[in-house]
């Protein structure tokens, strides 16, 4: 049994009222979220903007650090935003904040996985969300219905998660909130004989686990591998595995043959691509790659 890999596809995030690209170019992008306009660095927009970036109005910009290797920089106001404000997807509420990092508390391409998700969450499937940040896809897991354990090393982001699960009004919903080591954490399900039944990551290039253990994006196809015991006990009911990964340089392509070699031989499909957000003159602004495996029927 060996999975099928799919044609490479282009997601592009669409449905989104509280969020637009309204421009980019020139290293930079234009963004409404919410009430609030922002301009934030983007290396990958190397065409002209429609308007000179100098002539946008936006109510915040962030400075990168003058050190490349520091992802932390400033944000310089024009006009007052609020620390947080909340904004909304389909049925998920959140909050919008800007963070020392340049985010803004949420990723709006994601949203092409939360919908697609959802079309493969049963009620009562348990879902592991890796790397999770403020909580996004573990919530519209658990509007599904899922049992969710929700892992982040940082204790900061897993607050930001739970505010938006109070925003939510799912507190009552079964997730369990983790300050833990990613690969760490999947080592030990696998001994415990744990398994689930979808699996998301989106890691980061580099960080820190709780305990100062060290990630690089480099051991993805280690953290891959990890993932295939705790996806494939007996009578297994295991749907998907989504992996999203930013600002490397490393190919959809290397991405896709590294799941291949993880979880091919579960069987089901593997597709694999770009992720993209669409500005308001029609044009794509590339974000990420991704990798996903599924096995429809399931």
């Amino acid at each position: 049994m060996t999975a099928h890999i799919s044609e490479p596809r282009l997601l592009t995030a669409e449905g989104w009222r509280d969020y637009a690209l309204l421009d980019s170019g020139h290293g930079w992008k234009l963004e409404r979220v919410g009430p609030h306009t922002f301009a934030r660095p983007e290396p990958q927009a190397l065409w002209a903007p429609a308007t000179p970036v100098d002539h946008w109005n936006e109510d915040a910009r962030f400075s990168p650090a003058a050190d490349e290797g520091d992802e932390r920089g400033r944000w310089r106001f024009q006009r007052p935003v609020p620390e947080s404000w909340p904004i909304a997807y389909d049925d998920l509420r959140f909050l919008a904040r800007c963070t020392p990092f340049r985010h803004l508390g949420f990723f709006p391409e994601q949203s092409v996985h939360w919908r697609w998700m959802r079309e493969r969450v049963r009620p009562a499937a348990q879902i592991l969300n890796l790397f999770g940040y403020t909580g996004l896809a573990s919530l519209s897991a658990a509007a599904s219905g899922a049992r969710v354990a929700h892992v982040d090393a940082s204790k900061k982001a897993i607050v930001f998660a739970r505010e938006n699960q109070t925003l939510c009004s799912l507190e009552a919903a079964p997730i369990r909130w983790l300050v833990d080591d990613a690969l760490a954490f999947v080592q030990r399900e696998a001994r415990r004989g744990m398994a689930y039944d979808g699996i998301i990551l989106d890691p980061p290039k580099h960080g820190r686990g709780p305990k100062g253990e060290v990630w690089r994006i480099e051991q993805i196809g280690e953290l891959l591998h990890a993932l295939a015991p705790i996806l494939s006990p007996p009578q297994s009911r295991a749907t998907f595995v989504i992996a999203t990964v930013y600002a490397v340089r490393l190919s959809f392509l290397a991405l896709q043959r590294v799941m291949a070699q993880a979880l091919g031989h579960l069987g089901g499909r593997i597709e694999a691509g770009e992720m993209a957000l669409r500005d308001e003159a029609g044009h794509l602004v590339p974000t990420a790659i991704y990798a996903r495996w599924d096995r429809p029927g399931r």
